[in-house]
């Protein structure tokens, strides 16, 4: 049970790190379509994901169509500034690919032209241009997950001095 995010042509490395540990820690998988604004193995991609590496699904492509063509018949959001509905009023379900453009610019605007049922927006005022790219993931994961109960995720912590009942 998982979502999938997918990051396209990301630039920042610090980003694409925390949305590594975002996706490592939730069992999301990480998608990444080149080209990037950085090297895989920048040192600030990996301290960003900091020792979350190994708990990773995450897989490559060298460009949005052959993303596309190793994943049709799936179910696409498009996480956008421009998108006409909340994110928070999809119904995600299992298996579902939420893509998330790149930071100078965005998902290319005839993909959203092409898909608007499916774009989806986390509210904020007019004059903002948009979030950061790691909190927007963030955001939308969560909701994604809510939806679903959390899937398997723990869901209740625990004291390393002390147990809660004593």
């Amino acid at each position: 049970m998982a979502f999938n995010i997918v990051l396209v042509e990301p630039e920042i490395p610090q980003n694409t790190g925390n949305v590594a540990r975002t996706c490592a820690v939730t069992g999301t998988r990480l998608h990444l379509v080149k080209p990037y604004g950085f090297r895989i193995t920048d040192k600030n991609l990996k301290r960003a994901g900091l020792d979350y590496w190994h708990l990773l699904d995450i897989t490559e492509y060298d460009s949005l169509n052959k993303f596309f063509e190793q994943n049709k018949g799936e179910t696409f959001y498009f996480a956008t500034s421009k998108g006409r509905h909340r994110h928070s009023d999809v119904e995600f379900k299992d298996g579902d690919f939420i893509l998330f453009g790149k930071e100078t610019k965005g998902l290319d605007e005839q993909l959203l032209k092409d898909n608007p049922e499916n774009c989806i927006r986390i509210p904020m005022i007019n004059d903002a241009r948009c979030l950061n790219l790691a909190n927007s993931v963030a955001i939308v994961t969560y909701e994604a997950l809510r939806q679903n109960n959390y899937f398997e995720l723990e869901t209740q912590g625990k004291l390393t001095k002390f147990d809660w009942d004593e």
